[in-house]
């Protein structure tokens, strides 16, 4: 795993124990989003590497 999944990995993690332990309903669904898009990032970090690295031979 590179340093920027991680790192983004570990956001995500952050975010969602802010998440539960915020009062505001609203404020809650938006670090549970934001979360999911730091999810999302790391995501399509990993599978574009491993789309490279299936690409070099």
């Amino acid at each position: 795993m590179s340093k920027t999944t991680k790192a983004l990995k570990k956001q995500a993690a952050k975010s969602l124990l802010a998440a539960r332990s915020a009062t505001d309903p609203v404020v809650a669904s938006q670090l549970t989003s934001l979360a999911e898009a730091f999810r999302a990032q790391a995501n399509i970090i990993k599978k574009n590497k491993k789309k490279l690295k299936c690409l070099t031979p």
